[in-house]
């Protein structure tokens, strides 16, 4: 039924909390787990506007590498598991991108967690898994992490 499922993950503790369900689905379906890591971009009223030609920042760069580094060491642990197991680094809002990504990659499931903010901190602040539910055509298991 799941044959490939979509697992967010933003290098914190409670993104990951959604791994143990990924991977007992993923081990009982046989599925592949695709992990995903946006980078956020900034909002359009608070981009720098630079040249499309200006090198990417030794900071910019950095980040890069840590969070390439970051989701290879969680796909490469779910490898050693014996989990069939690939990664996506993408750059833009991360809501949108992980929809995106869940069509282009033909998930058939995403697979996250969210932080169980309500009321006023998920007015200001917005839910990723909120808007990934209700935007997405694909279905969405959401794990509420403790952490």
């Amino acid at each position: 039924m799941y044959q490939r499922i979509l697992v967010p993950l933003d290098g914190s503790i409670s993104s990951e909390a959604v791994l143990p369900h990924a991977e007992r689905l993923a081990r009982e379906l046989n599925s592949e787990i695709v992990l995903i890591k946006v980078r956020v971009t900034p909002a359009p009223q608070f981009e720098i506007r630079v040249s499309p030609l200006a090198p990417e920042s030794k900071r910019a760069r950095q980040a890069r590498a840590d969070d390439k580094f970051y989701i290879k060491s969680v796909c490469n642990r779910l490898e050693d598991e014996g989990l069939r197991a690939t990664y996506l680094l993408r750059d833009g809002p991360v809501a949108e991108t992980i929809i995106e990504a869940a069509e282009v990659m033909q998930a058939d499931l995403i697979a996250m967690s969210t932080h169980g903010k309500s009321g006023a901190k998920l007015l200001l602040l917005g839910s990723v898994a909120y808007q990934v539910v209700r935007n997405s055509p694909k279905p969405t298991l959401v794990i509420r992490s403790s952490a």
